[in-house]
């Protein structure tokens, strides 16, 4: 039986997929099942995916959610790997994760380093290694608030009965939402300080560089995050239930909260602060972290509407950050 299925997920990205398949075939495992998607790509990607002989298909354009689900489809190995087809993995990846391969994992994780589209280093790894070492409990970490430190999509291995969970998610369109959230409360989480994969930043998967914030993004995402915890009660294994997770009081959702306040000028701001600072103060954050987002959120609460939304940008500008997700919470970002 296949140990791992790597699946890549493939919409108009013509000058990369085929690196990213060349990248897993030079893995050179015989317990490795390659499939890729071509999402009814409108450029020249399925003809550069044909020419490589792997296993493919073309379906039409559904998002990726749905075409990694159809991929799903077409694999049995008990392992996968959702490889975004701008990125790929590095020489002896493989050999690296599937080792950690077992039943009461439900999901591997690893560093990628930042490349451009031209491949050249960008110097850093998304995420830092030290960060993706942070020890704690990661159920309890998510209850509180409401997110821990994971790569991207090309970083993680799921065990499959947690990809099973993306066909309920109609939702969301991203790969990287429930099956994140949900894998510390379905089994251990490995977590690998070595970057294994390359993280391509270029111009398409940036598009929200130079774009002032974008409000309307923010509510977006924090009506998905609700989605997503409501998801979470509902499918979590029974010895957590007990303790159901309410997204209005996690870290991510109170600061956006008060983010989206202080940009519209809304005087509650100053009431939301305290519970804000509060969180913060319970949280598994280091000291001088903590002291830094307290006085992060006190200068945004109180500073007037042109400062404080200025120091938001400064907080997230794209170009300065490594790690997606806060890009994508604040900006607009394309497929």
């Amino acid at each position: 039986m296949f140990k791992i299925a790597v699946i890549v997920n493939c919409y108009n990205y013509a000058e990369y997929v085929e690196r990213a398949i060349r990248s897993v075939v030079a893995q050179n495992r015989s317990d490795c099942e390659l499939v890729v998607i071509d999402d009814g790509s409108t450029d020249a990607s399925w003809e550069v995916i044909s020419r490589t002989g792997v296993t493919a298909y073309r379906i039409e354009n559904s998002g990726q959610r749905r075409a990694c689900a159809f991929g799903l489809d077409q694999t049995t190995a008990p392992f996968v790997l959702f490889l975004d087809a701008d990125d790929e993995l590095v020489p002896g990846a493989l050999d690296t994760i599937v080792p950690y391969l077992q039943p009461s994992i439900a999901k591997v994780q690893f560093c990628l380093s930042r490349v451009d589209g031209g491949s050249t280093s960008l110097g850093s790894a998304v995420p830092e290694p030290e960060l993706i070492r942070e020890p704690g409990n990661l159920r309890e970490r998510v209850r509180r608030t409401g997110v821990y430190v994971s790569p991207p999509t090309s970083g993680n291995v799921f065990r499959r009965d947690l990809c099973e969970l993306l066909r309920d998610a109609d939702y969301d369109d991203a790969v990287d939402g429930i099956i994140i959230l949900a894998a510390p409360f379905f089994g251990e989480i490995v977590s690998l300080p070595v970057e294994l994969g390359l993280y391509r930043v270029h111009t398409r998967n940036m598009s929200g560089v130079g774009r002032t914030i974008d409000t309307d993004k923010i509510e977006q995402h924090m009506k998905r995050f609700e989605h997503l915890i409501d998801h979470l009660n509902m499918i979590m294994p029974k010895d957590s239930k007990s303790r159901q997770l309410d997204a209005k009081r996690t870290f991510f959702y109170l600061e956006k909260k008060l983010i989206l306040a202080s940009i519209n000028g809304d005087a509650n701001r100053y009431f939301q602060l305290p519970r804000l600072i509060g969180v913060v103060a319970q949280e598994y954050f280091s000291l001088p972290k903590k002291l830094v987002l307290s006085l992060f959120h006190i200068l945004v609460a109180l500073l007037p509407v042109s400062m404080s939304r200025h120091l938001i940008e400064i907080r997230y500008r794209p170009e300065q950050r490594s790690v997606g997700a806060l890009t994508k919470t604040l900006v607009g970002n394309g497929h």
